[in-house]
């Protein structure tokens, strides 16, 4: 099935409710892009992915080869340069904590994994991203 994000927006600022029909967060921008700031703004919500889907694989891979580990803690920077053409060079620094009695063997390949997550993959492959002006009358998967 389809991953499914619907998005309410306020008029204030650029606050939004994001939804996957389950859970709900709030979206904004930072007061210097004249948003709010009481929310989450785009390039955090892509960090977050990316973190979470990080240390989601450390915790599965330990669990899978019986690891024993304690906290998994992930930090995430990202900086964007644009170039001369206007396309965008995002480098995101990673840094991640991963505790528990582990050889240096070990804590290698769950890093090594946590870089194989499936969102690492997913930014780093080809996206299509088709644009239409109304929404579906019935979900895709029904039609």
């Amino acid at each position: 099935m389809a991953t499914k994000i619907s998005i309410k927006n306020l008029p204030l600022g650029y606050q939004s409710i994001i939804s996957n029909g389950r859970h709900a967060i709030v979206g904004d921008e930072p007061l210097t892009g004249k948003g709010t700031d009481l929310g989450f703004s785009p390039e955090d919500l892509i960090l977050a992915a990316l973190a979470s889907c990080k240390v989601n694989t450390v915790r599965f891979i330990a669990r899978k080869k019986g690891w024993e580990i304690r906290d998994v803690d992930a930090q995430l920077e990202l900086a964007v340069k644009r170039n001369a053409d206007r396309s965008l060079v995002s480098t995101v620094q990673v840094f991640l904590k991963i505790e528990g009695d582990l050889t240096d063997e070990q804590r290698a390949e769950l890093l090594r994994e946590a870089d194989h997550c499936y969102v690492h993959r997913m930014i780093l492959g080809e996206w299509n991203i088709a644009q239409a002006t109304d929404f579906p009358e019935k979900p895709a998967t029904e039609q």
